[in-house]
């Protein structure tokens, strides 16, 4: 449970899993709560008597026909302690959910008017829980909506540590079905409950921030992912001692926001104090895998000979620990693959392509699916950049499938059919590329990461997709919506902003809607020269284009603006070859 015990912080994070909880709320036998540390007070939820309480609706009511052997308030422990019992002997699931759901039957039937039944709301968690492991997460949810409403937190750290608890598995749930802005809220909920309960330094508070940090760098919410583990790191500085595993673990997750966001240096430092404090612990196979991280920052600083030594000296240890036909392995001779690919060096880059292959074609027992399908993407993204779109496609599908059926990896199989997308695109095969793009875009909307810049772009590629197809109505809805997230998300100044403008402006030339194009090509122009530069290669085809426009329509250009020809484009690294791809004349770009 997210907070209440130690997260392993590691760029590979798998996704994340549910278990019934260790310790069952039976009798007044209560293990000290893991949010407090105290023995909680005797609950009398189970008395007889009073009125008995009406507590939220139960998902579970119709399920069966009234038993009045529910009424008897010692039935509720024994129910749930043979659920738990049933999952320990593996009995199977199936039986255990029967005894859980009469169980939470029970606790409802004899709650206490007035008296919030805490033993109710643990075994809604319970019941939860064996909803996820039988995959039936859509009927865990409702199960965990009404287990948050049970505790009143204003009466103690017990309700607090159950309000807590069911905020963070719902959360939990949430993001194994792709619903990842959902769960962030269902966290952000939990640690508001934790912080009132133990004030905002306590070590556990430390635990619960770093895992909402992870889950908004999954969101790519880097701003919020890097507030919160910056106070992950003041907690544990407070807390533990110097170079601890704790602050190490914190590091390295800081080092992967500031690399989402362009820092290398500061992601460089990160790691390397993280890397000492592995090595003041003794934990090689750690130092490995931040020397694989060090090396992905040598690359991006094209610091390649010191990227290979990184490389290298995680390969030997990986090695040397895990066997020659271990998917760490596998990773660091993609990892390499890449970096002599970009060095210009094919002929090593595909035999460490090769190499990571026949390791994938024949892993290991115990290599997850999840790991098999990181590492054919990854080879797959090196064969696209040589050329090689259909092998890449062939890895691409193969990944897909064997994440088709995993929980929690819908945003994943989304960037998979995206990258797919792309590829088809590029090969000319525009239907196939259609396709893929609104089955991403669907992904994408359903687990709530409709207002991301990447979801922009997949749109603005659909759209050209589209527009391959003569599907202009479509591909204007599609460009409208890109530009209105991307402007949201990126500024009207981004390149990627700049090129659903020009997309937009071809389509509505496309439609005869000379105007709006026209419009729009002069305030991209207005742009580049009061804000971005005109030595962008794309400038001089934009000022072409619009000048075809106005004749056209009868009109001169409107410039207002001073020219700013002397000044440099930071963009113009990029050739026109790379910065656009034209449909016709039209001007379109992905």
């Amino acid at each position: 449970m997210p907070g209440l015990v130690s997260v392993k912080t590691l760029p590979d994070t798998p996704p994340l899993r549910i278990s019934v909880p260790d310790t069952p709320p039976v009798s007044n036998h209560r293990t000290p709560s893991p949010l407090t540390n105290k023995q909680p007070s005797p609950s009398s939820s189970r008395s007889t008597n009073g009125k008995k309480k009406l507590q939220p609706e139960s998902p579970t009511a119709a399920q069966s026909p009234p038993d009045s052997s529910l009424d008897n308030p010692d039935l509720g422990p024994f129910l749930l302690k043979l659920a738990r019992d049933t999952i320990a002997s593996g009995d199977g699931p199936n039986k255990a959910l029967d005894y859980a759901i009469r169980a939470s039957k029970s606790f409802e039937r004899c709650a206490v008017d007035g008296e919030p039944s805490l033993d109710l709301a643990m075994s809604l968690h319970v019941l939860a829980a064996i909803y996820c492991s039988l995959g039936r997460f859509e009927e865990a949810v409702p199960v965990l909506e009404q287990a948050i409403q049970v505790p009143d937190i204003g009466r103690g750290t017990d309700h607090a540590l159950a309000a807590f608890s069911g905020h963070m598995q719902l959360g939990d749930t949430y993001s194994m079905v792709g619903q990842i802005e959902r769960s962030i809220g269902c966290y952000e909920e939990g640690l508001k409950i934790q912080i009132e309960a133990l004030g905002e330094t306590d070590p556990r508070v430390g635990e619960t921030c770093r895992y909402l940090s992870e889950a908004h760098v999954q969101a790519m919410q880097f701003d919020r992912a890097e507030e919160l583990c910056k106070k992950t790191l003041e907690i544990h500085h407070a807390h533990s001692e110097p170079a601890s595993l704790e602050e190490a673990a914190d590091r390295r997750l800081m080092a992967l926001i500031c690399e989402a966001k362009g820092d290398y240096e500061q992601a460089l430092e990160h790691l390397v104090l993280a890397s000492m404090a592995m090595v003041a612990n003794g934990q090689d196979s750690e130092v490995a895998a931040i020397d694989v991280s060090i090396g992905n920052i040598y690359m991006s600083l094209a610091r390649f000979d010191e990227a290979v030594f990184s490389y290298q000296k995680a390969l030997t240890v990986f090695k040397a620990s895990k066997g020659d036909n271990h998917p760490l392995v596998a990773s660091v001779f993609i990892r390499l693959a890449d970096l002599y690919h970009r060095t210009g060096k094919l002929r090593e880059s595909r035999s460490y392509c090769e190499n990571a292959m026949r390791i994938y074609s024949k892993p290991v027992p115990g290599t997850s699916p999840e790991e098999i399908a990181g590492g054919l993407t990854g080879v797959s993204a090196i064969y696209e950049s040589v050329g090689e779109a259909e092998e890449a496609l062939k890895l691409l599908q193969k990944a897909m499938k064997m994440l088709e059926d995993k929980p929690g990896q819908q945003s994943t199989i989304a960037g998979i059919e995206a990258r797919m997308g792309v590829m088809f695109y590029m090969v000319g095969r525009y239907e196939d590329s259609r396709i893929a793009f609104e089955s991403a875009i669907s992904k994408l909307r359903a687990t709530g990461e409709r207002k991301s810049a990447f979801f922009g772009v997949v749109l603005n590629q659909m759209g050209l997709a589209c527009v391959q197809l003569f599907k202009i109505d479509e591909a204007v809805e599609l460009f409208e919506e890109a530009r209105g997230i991307l402007e949201q998300e990126c500024g009207n100044c981004h390149q990627d902003t700049i090129g659903v403008y020009s997309n937009l402006a071809a389509t509505y030339d496309a439609m005869g809607r000379v105007d709006d194009a026209i419009e729009i090509l002069e305030s991209i122009l207005k742009l580049r020269e009061e804000k971005l530069g005109i030595a962008n290669p794309d400038f001089e085809d934009e000022k072409r284009r619009l000048a075809e426009l106005l004749k056209e329509a009868g009109r001169t250009r409107n410039r207002k603006a001073k020219s700013l020809e002397n000044l440099i484009d930071p963009n113009s690294r990029k050739t026109k070859k790379e910065a656009t791809k034209k449909w016709s004349s039209l001007g379109f770009r992905i």
